[in-house]
């Protein structure tokens, strides 16, 4: 009796995949038909074009797809295959547990710099749709692999925005301008501004250089990620985010009591940089 039970488990257990061992999720490609798709296929232009398509409620010129490429389906670029199954969630950001409605929210007012659409507005519930579809098949609550952007090696030495200044100049102006103000093309942003009136403001998590140097380690430059070592994407991200930019809306009144309150560490909001008291501006 042992022994088939013994068996039994030995069998269970070698159909049981490895950790590690699971298949890579693939989206869904061909839009649904009817209805649905209607407002998949809006979603999805909101997500590609966010400044046109949802204009009302943006002041930058970022996309959604701008920090989650190809449409928000590359792995390894906080995909949002892999983003939606694990909402509703804890927020750290605002303390609480947040709808994906609701963390859409804060893409615009953080990442777009703009107004919040309502929930249950038609801009959230097109990119609910849009990014729930996505995600069809994807297990709830699983941590799929791909998800979010890979971890960063500590940095040897401290990230520097000197050293990250000269990189940029080599690795990154030809696309985003020496003066990191992106490039047009037919009047529409090829590659986005990275600081500055017209990009994410300080509450994004891209002000984070953490946040910054993961995804610039795996996506960057354009088509060359993973070229740059762990320490010159910390140093890229500390020049691109030692830059002024739109004030955070959670803005008290006073640079030095909201950095004690929302920017304690991690980025460069209230510090001296060239000069500059960053989080002194508008």
């Amino acid at each position: 009796m042992r022994r088939a039970w013994s068996a039994l488990l030995i069998a269970i257990g070698s159909a049981v995949p490895a950790l590690g061992d699971e298949p890579e999720f693939q989206p869904p490609v061909e839009h649904p038909p009817g209805p649905f798709g209607e407002m998949v296929a809006k979603g999805e232009r909101i997500f590609t074009d966010t400044p046109v398509a949802a204009a009302d409620y943006v002041r930058g010129r970022l996309t959604c797809e701008n920090c989650h490429l190809d449409r928000g389906r590359r792995r390894n670029s906080s995909p949002m295959w892999a983003a939606v199954p694990i909402y509703p969630q804890y927020s750290s950001r605002s303390r609480q547990v947040v709808s994906l409605g609701q963390r859409i929210q804060d893409c615009f007012r953080y990442s777009m710099n703009g107004k919040v659409p309502e929930l249950g507005s038609e801009v959230v519930i097109a990119l609910e749709t849009y990014l729930s579809w996505l995600s069809r098949g994807a297990p709830i609550g699983a941590k799929l692999p791909g998800r979010g952007y890979p971890m960063l090696a500590d940095a040897d030495l401290d990230p520097s925005p000197a050293r990250g200044h000269r990189l940029f100049a080599e690795k990154c102006a030809l696309c985003h301008g020496s003066d990191g103000q992106g490039t047009r093309r037919d009047g529409r942003y090829a590659f986005p501004p990275l600081w500055g009136p017209l990009s994410y403001n300080w509450g994004a998590g891209m002000a984070r250089v953490e946040n910054a140097g993961r995804f610039i380690k795996t996506n960057m430059p354009f088509g060359l990620g993973d070229s740059l070592t762990d320490q010159e994407a910390w140093d890229v991200a500390a020049y691109i985010d030692s830059r002024p930019r739109p004030q955070d809306p959670r803005f008290t009144g006073s640079v030095a009591e909201t950095k004690e309150k929302y920017h304690r560490d991690g980025d460069y909001y209230g510090q001296v940089v060239d000069g500059v008291l960053l989080g002194d501006s508008p």
